[in-house]
């Protein structure tokens, strides 16, 4: 069923065709609409959940951690500032290992306050222990919010499902609405292998020691290093996982195909534009117009940012002249976050391409085409005398 309407509402309609049971929700600008829209199809007994309305962010995600805990499907969303006061509950429930959905509806944050886009509010917490995955349109949004859930309990790590505010979340594009039959198929009831049951107790998540130790049936259990090790090493495993789910989608719905990055105009390409978001559809268009000279250049836009696609990043990039990595945020006093874990990533290959970065578009500031043009011609053309730091585009000083 084709539908044309904005990205909150795509976002709903993704978590009711996934049979979410329990809503946590509290309102922040521009992630208000998405939960608005599952209230009225709860209301409406078009899903049958618990919307639970809370007086904060961090209490939002302290529902769904209960009712994950109780083995309950959960989801929640939030922006910014609303995502920072979560944290703590960000670190938790990673932690804890919770399959939980949430929807993170990008945006800048305060101080100075702003309701403008950027990617600053998911980007600070990239290192929490979420999966998390950027996607650029409507159908890409509902499409990974069902598929998102299947991730997250097939490999019991919560997945934060990141879209950009207004550009995505307010206007209105087409999009095909999967079948709810085949989605039921696709994504079987949760089931919790820890679920809360009086008649089996378990202890979750008590004070754990630097040490392993014994429990009560004289089973070594890990510590806390030990647990952390865990955490890090399988999300590295959700990769395979996920390009596995993705799959599995693809064959149901016949969209798909390229779960951790897509590409446009990268084959033969001499440099390489990487980005995420709706950003990366816009480069798009400057692309094809530096082709169209003689420029040898293509986009690469990056969906699974954590865990990071190390192996996926260096054969896509090590062959390319230059990369240019342009982004929404910054790792304060060091560089933007994404380019620094490119340059990285790059750094043991023998044909290392040089990387530039730019950063771009902070608190909403006014992303302009003919900027992005001649920032990507000037990395392009430039001579080795072109110093590898972070550039600012469209400041005002």
């Amino acid at each position: 069923m084709k539908k044309i309407e904005s990205g909150n509402v795509a976002a709903a309609l993704g978590v009711k065709l996934a049979k979410v049971q329990v809503v946590a929700a509290y309102p922040i600008t521009p992630q208000t609409p998405l939960t608005e829209k599952l209230s009225e199809l709860i209301e409406g007994d078009e899903l049958k959940a618990e919307y639970i309305t809370v007086e904060s962010e961090h209490s939002a995600l302290a529902v769904c951690i209960g009712a994950a805990s109780a083995g309950a499907r959960a989801f929640t969303a939030t922006s910014a500032n609303g995502l920072l006061y979560m944290s703590e509950q960000v670190h938790w429930a990673a932690g804890a290992r919770l399959p939980l959905v949430m929807c993170v509806v990008n945006r800048g944050v305060g101080a100075p306050w702003t309701v403008w886009n950027d990617h600053q509010d998911s980007i600070s917490q990239r290192d929490a222990g979420w999966i998390q995955i950027y996607v650029n349109d409507h159908q890409e949004i509902i499409d990974t919010v069902i598929k998102a859930f299947r991730l997250a309990e097939a490999v019991s790590i919560p997945v934060m499902v990141c879209y950009d505010g207004y550009y995505l979340s307010h206007t209105y594009m087409p999009f095909d609405v999967p079948d709810e039959q085949k989605v039921d198929t696709f994504l079987p009831e949760y089931q919790y292998k820890h679920t809360l049951d009086p008649q089996n107790p378990e202890n979750l998540n008590t004070v754990t020691m630097p040490f392993a130790r014994p429990d009560r049936d004289g089973v070594t259990q890990p510590g806390y290093m030990d647990i952390r090790h865990n955490l890090h090493e399988e999300l590295g495993t959700a990769i395979p996982v996920f390009e596995q789910i993705d799959a599995a989608y693809k064959e149901a719905f016949g969209r798909g195909g390229k779960p951790i990055m897509s590409d446009y105009r990268c084959e033969g390409a001499d440099y390489i534009v990487v980005s995420m978001g709706s950003l990366a559809n816009r480069i798009k268009d400057v692309v094809d117009e530096l082709n169209d000279e003689g420029v040898k250049v293509g986009v690469l836009s990056l969906h699974l940012y954590r865990p990071f696609p190390r192996e996926q990043i260096i054969a896509a990039l090590e062959n390319a002249k230059g990369v240019i990595v342009i982004e929404k945020a910054l790792s304060y006093g060091n560089e933007g976050a994404l380019f620094g874990d490119i340059k990285a990533a790059l750094y043991p290959c023998e044909k290392r391409p040089f990387v530039h970065n730019y950063i771009i578009g902070l608190g909403g500031r006014e992303i302009k085409q003919a900027d992005l043009y001649d920032s990507i011609k000037a990395s392009c053309t430039a001579s080795e005398n072109f110093e590898d730091v972070s550039r600012w585009i469209g400041l005002n000083r």
